[in-house]
């Protein structure tokens, strides 16, 4: 609107300022005709020339003005902003600042967005790799670089020829048609991967995103809340026999008269332990699946250790940190105490039995080490489930309930041979999170 009243104004005034011109020279009669004609003509040119810079050159120049800002918005330069002209008969420079101010919010907003999906894409613990329709990869994040090529990056190399390179049992899986799994085995652990594939268009061109995830700490996971699941139930049924069978032992060594009395008080006293130890091996199961949720602060190494080495003897390998750690002192004790009573059990002496504990990886490794008997890989690989035990007395509970502790801490527990004889438990802690 105020570019349209601008025009009419300068119209206005250049045929206002041309009809006075005119009128004057008409009405000078003390001019020659010739010189009147003359003057006239001047009069028109000047007046056409004013109207030509009013009307055409300004806002010529607005418009060029503009195509250069365009020009720096293709560039994604979005900064670019025009002074306000008063011969803008469209308003451009205004609608060209609004339009930079917008794109220029839409560009910050995309930018932040991908940045975030950058960083959630870096932390993810699922391998993520995309190729184009050539078969090259354009984008792998840090997970699927240490999985399939040691670190080194990935982007611009043959997805094939990257598949060539791995395991036959990853490049069967990466091979197949559908999804898949496989699983890779290590000195100390199995694991099992599973293998996803989307196909989606970008720019016209047909793109594979190419997923894998880990599945072992999940199947750990989902078996440990079966076993809890089955723990409950078992525990639930023999209490409630275990409880009438207590009541009435009781009452049957009250009324237990006779001669024969004392052999009555045997086999008595023989069923009363058997319930006491059923009822104890019942209250370890149940610690089990009731494990509490952690109360994680800050506990100084040397004292921590000293209250561990006052149960169970152990020589300590190495001082411990200087700086504390972040764990719940009672529950992280208990499983110091499994750990170093079962290295005992193992057939090591207190002076066999090791603690080593570091500093690493964003958080703390403890390491318990003895000269036991050791474990068949078979053993170790079962040794952390409930119920599981290979002495004649054990329940199966402490390993379980010391790799529970672990879990809910966010750590890792892992069981390896000793070079030399023995077994290594090594345990791994985050830090206190910032």
């Amino acid at each position: 609107m105020r570019g349209g009243l601008g025009l009419r104004a300068t119209l206005w005034a250049g045929i206002m300022l041309g009809a006075a011109a005119v009128s004057w020279l008409v009405s000078d009669g003390r001019m020659a005709s010739a010189d009147r004609r003359a003057l006239f003509a001047l009069v028109i040119a000047a007046v056409v020339a004013f109207l030509t810079r009013s009307l055409v050159l300004r806002p010529s120049m607005v418009a060029r003005a503009v195509g250069d800002g365009l020009l720096a918005y293709t560039e994604q330069d979005y900064s670019v902003r025009l002074t306000a002209d008063a011969h803008d008969p469209w308003d451009l420079t205004r609608r060209f600042n609004k339009l930079g101010e917008t794109l220029r919010l839409t560009h910050n907003d995309v930018y932040q967005k991908e940045m975030l999906l950058e960083t959630v894409l870096g932390a993810t613990p699922t391998a993520i790799v995309l190729d184009n329709e050539a078969g090259r990869i354009v984008y792998a994040n840090g997970t699927a670089r240490e999985l399939l090529a040691d670190g080194k990056p990935l982007e611009g190399r043959k997805f094939s020829d990257l598949v060539a390179e791995l395991a036959p049992e990853v490049r069967a899986a990466l091979a197949a048609p559908v999804d898949a799994l496989f699983s890779v085995e290590t000195r100390d652990q199995h694991d099992v991967y599973d293998v996803a594939r989307r196909f989606f268009h970008i720019n016209s061109q047909r793109h594979r995103l190419t997923m894998i995830r880990p599945l072992g700490r999940e199947l750990e996971r989902r078996d440990a809340e079966a076993w809890k699941q089955a723990i409950r139930v078992i525990g639930h049924e023999l209490n409630n026999s275990l409880a009438p069978i207590s009541s009435l032992m009781h009452s049957a060594r009250s009324l237990a008269e006779g001669p024969r009395a004392d052999k009555l008080r045997t086999v008595f006293d023989t069923v009363e332990e058997r319930t006491r130890h059923l009822t104890s091996f019942l209250d370890g199961f149940a610690r089990l699946a009731r494990l509490p949720k952690p109360s994680p602060e800050e506990v100084a190494w040397s004292p921590f250790l000293a209250s561990v080495q006052a149960v169970h003897p152990f020589t300590f390998d190495g001082d411990p940190p200087s700086a504390p750690g972040w764990f719940d002192r009672a529950q992280l004790q208990q499983v110091l105490i499994n750990l170093v009573k079962n290295a005992h059990e193992a057939g090591s002496s207190g002076a066999q039995v090791e603690v080593r504990v570091a500093s690493v990886d964003a958080g703390v490794r403890i390491q318990v080490l003895d000269r036991g008997q050791g474990m068949t890989d078979e053993v170790r690989r079962r040794a952390l489930l409930p119920f599981y035990s290979t002495k004649k007395s054990g329940g199966g509970i402490g390993l379980a309930l010391s790799r529970e502790i672990v879990d809910a801490h966010g750590g890792r527990i892992n069981l390896a041979a000793r070079d030399g004889g023995g077994t290594i438990v090594e345990i791994w802690l985050p830090g206190r999170p910032a």
